[in-house]
């Protein structure tokens, strides 16, 4: 479901990442970077025209998940474009590692899932489309 319009770029999220793909989105706008954010609530089944589509119309897309960037939302979109569209791509979550409990703002800055880092990574991706 797409939450916000953009075409330069498309943030995914799931869960509670997706007020974060928000911000992160907002935060773009203010070097000029139009993002657009989409929400996908299943991995399965997976919303494969609505990732086709962002990824037709904005060209790179950094999805942002809550969990291990393995085998996860990031995964899934990855094979939809594998197979479908390639364009440049970053996954934002955690890297291969157990997290730890604390604070929700503290924990997205440790583990590099804020909206700073998500729109980090879409500056990022940017540069490679």
């Amino acid at each position: 479901m797409q939450i916000r319009e953009g075409s330069d770029i498309t943030l995914i999220g799931s869960g509670m990442m997706t007020s974060q793909c928000v911000e992160a989105a907002q935060l773009l706008a203010l070097s000029g970077v139009s993002a657009r954010v989409i929400n996908i609530a299943t991995l399965k089944p997976i919303d494969v025209n609505a990732i086709v589509k962002a990824a037709e119309e904005t060209g790179c897309i950094v999805t942002a998940e809550n969990h291990n960037i393995y085998g996860g939302l990031g995964s899934a979109v990855a094979e939809v474009l594998v197979e479908h569209f390639p364009v440049p791509m970053l996954r934002v979550g955690l890297r291969d590692c157990y997290g730890e409990c604390g604070g929700n703002t503290e924990l997205l800055h440790k583990y590099q899932m804020s909206p700073q880092h998500i729109a980090a990574a879409a500056r990022s991706v940017l540069q490679r489309k």
